[in-house]
């Protein structure tokens, strides 16, 4: 199994504080089945900051520490990268850093809370500068909840979308869970990853998660996200179907009784 996303690298976000903490999460990895992971750390977020060659140097020393411990796991470098007017000429500078760190995915992360005015144009922009965008978490946005018409735009426009295990497993509650199956049948979901934090409050759960979307979808669903992330390891052209408009849920009436 092949986990694009999660913050496994340590004391350079609000992921792994140390290499103990690093090397417990690895292999969790492995316990819930995961042979390759991506490390992608936050970058260009207000609330963490570090260089690059920080950067680099604990993704080789987990690396290392993953050989001397015998832990049957490989760690790919990539970055979450925080959406902003600059990000073509950050990922052209390589100031910035694709999945696999020369590959052509990008992982893209919006607010929490909305989706920037500009984000139709520059992920245009970045698809145009030869990168394929891959929203990270869209199930957790605030305002795509409300508004499931934006991401049906923005995957028509091309782009991708990775939705979190723990999202599909109902760990962050139904409403979130019950919008991720919403993405994934509407065709608005390529990806499913972990965003493990840690081993307790943000793990893995992939496990879990596929076994969710085989109850609620089938295997044809669980292989065919599988599939892209393997896909995406691989350097190939990742499936997607054509994405479908989410309805609106109307909301239920109260009725007063005297």
């Amino acid at each position: 199994m092949i986990d694009l996303h999660s913050h496994i690298l340590p004391g350079l976000d609000d992921g792994a504080s140390s290499m103990t903490e690093s090397l417990a999460m690895a292999k969790s990895a492995v316990q819930d089945g995961i042979q390759v992971i991506y490390a992608t750390p936050h970058e260009l977020h207000p609330q963490f900051d570090y260089q690059l060659d920080e950067l680099y140097k604990q993704f080789e020393e987990l690396n290392a520490q993953l050989i001397q411990e015998e832990v049957p796991l490989e760690v790919r470098l990539g970055q979450e990268l925080r959406i902003s007017g600059d990000l073509v000429e950050r990922l052209n500078s390589k100031e910035a850093l694709t999945l696999g760190n020369g590959g052509q995915y990008v992982l893209i992360e919006f607010p929490s809370d909305h989706v920037p005015e500009y984000a139709q144009r520059l992920l245009f922009d970045v698809q145009v500068a030869g990168y394929k965008p891959i929203i990270a978490h869209p199930e957790r946005n605030k305002e795509i909840m409300q508004k499931p018409e934006l991401m049906y735009k923005l995957i028509r426009d091309g782009n991708l979308a990775q939705v979190t295990a723990a999202s599909v497993a109902g760990n962050f509650g139904n409403k979130i869970q019950e919008f991720s199956f919403d993405l994934i049948e509407a065709n608005l979901a390529h990806f499913i990853a972990s965003d493990a934090h840690n081993t307790n409050t943000r793990g893995f759960v992939m496990t879990k998660a596929w076994e969710s979307i085989r109850r609620e979808f089938g295997l044809e669903t669980v292989y065919y996200l599988r599939e892209n992330a393997e896909i995406l390891a691989e350097g190939g052209q990742v499936i997607s179907d054509e994405p479908i408009r989410i309805k609106q849920k109307k909301k239920k009436k109260l009725f007063k009784f005297f």
